[in-house]
């Protein structure tokens, strides 16, 4: 049986590590946090007390982790890729830095490990159903070993490219998710003010030439989505602060490359402001109520 060493229990990797127990995967997990443990062990991930004790004689160790430090403390000031089984396959979930990634993937050659750079679209709703759309970077040879048991976490797995290229497609679909979210909420809100009903436009527009995900899929005013957040008071869903997190990293890599953004960096800016007064946690559609000139999502 395959052994599956899951590092970063979160609200994301709690429910990725169940779908694999679900999968007939032995999985043994870790998390800073007691409390994630536990509501892992609930889903019948098997606890360690460290990290290395996670990956120890694992084939496959996924790490879901905060940010591109994060990941490197792993692979640098733990043991993790050393007490791996042989051949072991590194897979980063994690949604970081274009450059840390590259750099993870330097680590695990050097300790004789295969790697992926593989961060994941469908928020916490996708890795409960195991919906997720899997970008991975990364070798051929990694990329081939590594994707059945990304098969089972996912609706969709792509092998985009070579070290880093998992992560560059993250932060530019998030981008493109970003920029339309912004262009939808302006929308809606001239809608609004010119006496259009939101079905209205969500009629016309779902099935013409303005549609686009952030309408059809995750429409940011109550009624003609029934599934979307803003039917529960914009609870997410994908925080704020998580868009905000891949848009920055978009724009980091954009100033790397010498690429001009400018609509990425106007939303960047808006989803800053947002965050600013107090609203990271709240779904990334709630920043419509922001623009309707209100301090805080939902608030009447």
């Amino acid at each position: 049986m395959t052994k599956v060493g899951f590092i970063g229990l979160g609200n994301m990797g709690v429910p990725m590590a169940g779908n694999l127990v679900k999968a007939g995967y032995d999985v043994t997990g870790y998390d800073l946090l007691p409390a994630n443990l536990e509501k892992a062990a609930a889903r019948g991930v098997k606890s360690a007390e460290s990290a290395d004790a996670a990956a120890k004689d694992a084939d496959i160790v996924i790490t879901m982790l905060p940010a591109g430090k994060d990941t490197i403390a792993v692979y640098e000031k733990t043991s993790v890729l050393s007490v791996a089984a042989p051949g072991a396959v590194f897979v980063d979930c994690s949604t970081i830095d274009v450059a840390s990634a590259r750099r993870a993937h330097e680590l695990a050659a050097k300790a004789g490990k295969l790697s992926l750079d593989c961060p994941v679209s469908g928020g916490v709703g996708g890795a409960e159903a195991a919906t997720l759309t899997m970008m991975a970077g990364g070798s051929q040879e990694a990329f081939e070993k590594a994707r059945p048991v990304l098969e089972k976490m996912s609706r969709k797995v792509v092998h985009c490219g070579e070290a880093g290229a998992g992560q560059a497609a993250k932060i530019c679909n998030n981008m493109i998710l970003g920029i339309s979210m912004i262009g939808v909420c302006e929308a809606f809100n001239l809608a609004e003010k010119l006496g259009l009903s939101h079905q209205a436009l969500f009629d016309v527009a779902s099935t013409s030439s303005g549609q686009c995900w952030s309408i059809t899929s995750y429409c940011p005013v109550p009624g003609p989505v029934p599934n979307s957040p803003a039917n529960n008071g914009y609870k997410p869903g994908f925080a704020a602060a998580l868009m905000l997190k891949d848009l920055l990293l978009a724009q980091e890599a954009a100033r790397s490359a010498g690429v001009a953004t400018p609509m990425g960096a106007e939303a960047a800016q808006l989803y800053q402001l947002f965050v600013a007064t107090g609203n990271g946690g709240v779904d990334f559609s709630g920043i419509i109520e922001f623009m309707r000139g209100k301090t805080s999502a939902g608030q009447s």
